[in-house]
């Protein structure tokens, strides 16, 4: 992943360092996950917008680009008041299926990194 790559080689090469942010990573967006399902069905389209800026940036950071459109989606979503629109629904319906993909993508370049 050449985000990781380049975030690596910002920080000197350090691979443990970018390490410890993926892995803050994949435990910090999980309760983001939960707040972005809770606010999609309660409708609440307020408290929709900071786990979805939380989520889109960091996954931003690390190169999770999918997440992070899918992420931005919701969080324009909740600024404009409305949840009901198809691309908020279909943003929402597809956010865990692209964690998970950016989670395994993210885990094998840590483990890739760290047996070098």
């Amino acid at each position: 992943m050449e985000v990781l790559d380049g975030l690596r080689a910002s920080v000197a090469g350090d691979t443990a360092f970018v390490v410890e942010l993926i892995d803050a990573f994949l435990a910090d967006s999980a309760p983001q996950l939960d707040a972005i399902d809770a606010a999609m069905a309660s409708g609440g389209a307020v408290a929709l917008i900071r786990p979805a800026h939380t989520l889109k940036s960091a996954s931003a950071t690390l190169g999770a680009t999918r997440l992070s459109a899918a992420a931005r989606t919701l969080e324009l979503a909740g600024r404009s008041g409305s949840l009901a629109g198809a691309d908020a629904m279909a943003a929402a319906e597809g956010i865990r299926a692209e964690w998970r993909a950016a989670a395994s993508a993210l885990r094998a370049w840590g483990a890739k990194e760290a047996g070098r």
